[in-house]
């Protein structure tokens, strides 16, 4: 079984996409700003759900004792490794789109837009999120199997 991607993880990156769809459709500078988040923001969220969160989907039973499949395990080291190889691109990925965030914080400052403001600073804590805990626990996740099945 590959591993899943846990739930609430799945559910922001959807409601993230979702709005930032909602503001582009607006038009206007603010919905060109929201474009230019899109574009460096899809293929990113895309490298995640495939390699930098799925990990995470072990972490549960993991904490409880429980041991994974080979296969799943498997699986698994190959999108930890992946995750840690790539991860000073991820990184740099994640300041691009902070750069056009805070554009399009620019563009609703502006406009007086206080909801697309308190959802560009919502992306810019997802980010953070990732760098300073989905990512390493991803990382540790592969770490902790290797070493378990040595």
């Amino acid at each position: 079984m590959k591993p899943k991607i846990p739930k609430p993880l799945t559910i922001e990156h959807k409601e993230l996409h979702e709005k930032l769809g909602e503001v582009i459709q607006e038009g206007g500078k603010i919905g060109e700003a929201a474009k230019a988040v899109a574009i460096v923001l899809h293929p990113h969220f895309v490298k995640e759900e495939k390699y930098a969160l799925p990990p995470l989907g072990v972490l549960r039973s993991l904490a409880k004792g429980k041991a994974q499949t080979q296969t799943q395990t498997k699986e698994i080291l190959r999108m930890s490794d992946e995750l840690k190889k790539d991860l000073p691109t991820m990184l740099k990925e994640h300041k691009e789109v902070v750069a056009k965030l805070k554009t399009l914080i620019a563009e609703a400052l502006k406009e007086e837009r206080q909801d697309v403001i308190l959802f560009a600073e919502k992306l810019i804590l997802h980010a953070e999120t990732e760098e300073e805990v989905l990512y390493p626990a991803a990382i540790l996740v592969g770490e902790y199997l290797k070493r378990a099945n040595t």
